[in-house]
């Protein structure tokens, strides 16, 4: 008798969490944003254009509404879309959309480690250390600068042995803009002719570029299933694995010669916390957190801002009458010597120019993925926990209520009637709020100083004129990845 009542509980109790189970399921339901309906096992992919998913996400808003539920195979996400409701998500409600969802294809590159796709105490740690410990470094202010403006004159320098014939700037580009980043986390610069230094830069290049392709989005989408399929993932897999060995060589030998007063670079900091902290249980300072933080800070600091500056350089072989306008201003205010950023301000075209680049590359159109890291309640619904959220940044660079011509390169955006250079808060490539990239101030200043040299010392064209450069992406998915052209630098006398 005693054991039937106590399996009669045991039932009771499973059939009550079912039903609580059930009821909750069915009311978050009821409180999801809107959405189109979906298959079994691959949701809304079908839907999807595969060359641009966000583009696909626009035309669903339309019919949905600025916030929607679209699932991705099993994976459920909720798009938020036009500046308002981004702002609204990632500056005024900031708490609540800090978490990082477990991208498959960065989960793998990092092991789960590092400051891109952590969350809570670990994220919290790595962010502020970080963003303290560039900024000792320089990052953001004048010895940042004259970092750059040295490395300017290297990268002229190679611009010339072109000797004004055709080539591609793409690896001089990522040879400067990396060496800047390298200077700041093993403080060391390398030379451009260094291979194993080109063969790096090339693995960077992949793998955005792989990243930004079907197959690297339908990685994300099915990890395990691809796992066991043929493909160019294993070998952008491998080649990552070469940046991870490459970067635990770097920090080994900042270990054999540490100075613990003295730290030279982003690791020698992190390994002396690292060492300050070890017998802390709680601590997030150990090997596998600076490795996978030093390869995000690596990849990010180097492939986004060199693809800016590269793009910026194909919008001006477009529009060559907008070069020669920069060029005027540009000898104007300060002649042939070395821009600063303080001379930023006495460049309002300049400055437009380089702003309106940006927008229309729409770098990152999808921003990275934030998750929910509990329900979240957002404009009368409720994103469930374990959600992708996606904050289409696209949407907000090329919102028609938030500029002029959105679709179009336009450098007036960002001037006023009396051509001065004025601000738009929709102006979001770098996202928003708390997890907003912490290169930010870094990126903008080499984008200025790198755009600003070159110009003092060249005129750049293609050789099929104007006409001959598209500048609508080649790759358009995770980012934005510009085409590539021979150009021709010819020097200014």
């Amino acid at each position: 008798m005693d054991l039937v009542l106590l399996l009669g509980g045991i039932v009771l109790l499973l059939c009550l969490c079912l039903l609580k189970k059930y009821r909750r399921s069915n009311f978050t339901a009821l409180l999801l944003p809107p959405g189109p309906p979906r298959l079994p096992l691959v949701g809304n992919l079908h839907q999807l254009d595969k060359k641009a998913p966000f583009k696909t996400f626009v035309e669903l808003s339309k019919r949905y509404g600025p916030v929607l539920t679209v699932h991705l195979g099993w994976q459920r996400a909720v798009v938020l879309v036009g500046f308002d409701t981004v702002k609204e998500a990632l500056v005024d409600q900031a708490d609540d959309f800090t978490g990082r969802g477990p991208v498959p294809f960065l989960l793998r590159a990092t092991k789960g480690y590092g400051l891109a796709i952590s969350n809570g105490e670990r994220w919290r740690q790595l962010r502020r250390f970080t963003l303290m410990t560039l900024r000792d470094f320089g990052m953001g202010r004048k010895g940042m600068e004259e970092w750059i403006q040295e490395e300017s004159k290297h990268l002229a320098a190679r611009f010339n042995t072109t000797k004004a014939t055709p080539f591609d700037p793409s690896y001089f580009l990522s040879c400067s803009v990396s060496n800047v980043i390298c200077c700041l986390v093993f403080g060391q610069r390398f030379a451009y002719d260094d291979q194993h230094f080109l063969h790096l830069l090339q693995i960077l290049s992949e793998t955005i570029r792989f990243g930004s392709s079907p197959r690297g989005q339908l990685y994300n989408v099915f990890p395990r299933l691809m796992e066991w399929l043929p493909g160019k993932h294993h070998k952008t897999f491998a080649w990552i694995e070469e940046l991870r060995a490459f970067i635990t060589e770097k920090i080994e030998e900042h270990r054999n010669t540490l100075s613990t007063g003295c730290p030279r670079d982003y690791i020698d900091s992190f390994l002396i916390r690292l060492r300050q902290e070890k017998q802390k249980d709680s601590t997030e300072f150990h090997y596998d957190n600076l490795v996978s933080t030093v390869l995000n800070l690596y990849l990010a600091g180097t492939e986004t801002t060199s693809s800016t500056i590269r793009f910026a350089l194909s919008v001006l072989v477009k529009y060559p009458k907008v070069q020669e306008s920069i060029q005027q201003e540009v000898d104007g205010v300060i002649g042939r010597r070395s821009p600063t950023m303080e001379d930023r301000k006495s460049l309002p075209f300049t400055d437009a120019v380089l702003h309106e680049v940006q927008r229309l590359m729409d770098l990152v159109p999808m921003g990275v993925p934030r998750y929910a890291l509990r329900d979240i309640p957002f404009r009368g619904y409720v994103i469930p926990k374990d959600t992708m959220i996606v904050p289409l940044l696209h949407s907000v660079l090329k919102e028609e209520k938030q500029w002029a011509t959105p679709w179009t390169f336009n450098p007036q955006h960002f001037l006023d009637h009396n051509g001065n250079f004025k601000k738009n808060p929709a102006f979001l490539p770098f996202s928003a709020g708390k997890r907003a990239c912490v290169g930010e101030s870094l990126a903008r200043m080499e984008i200025f100083l790198f755009v600003v040299s070159l110009l003092q010392n060249f005129v750049f064209s293609h050789a099929g004129g104007p006409d001959g450069v598209d500048l609508s992406p080649e790759y358009s998915s995770f980012a934005n990845v510009p085409r590539r052209y021979d150009i021709v630098a010819t020097p200014r006398s």
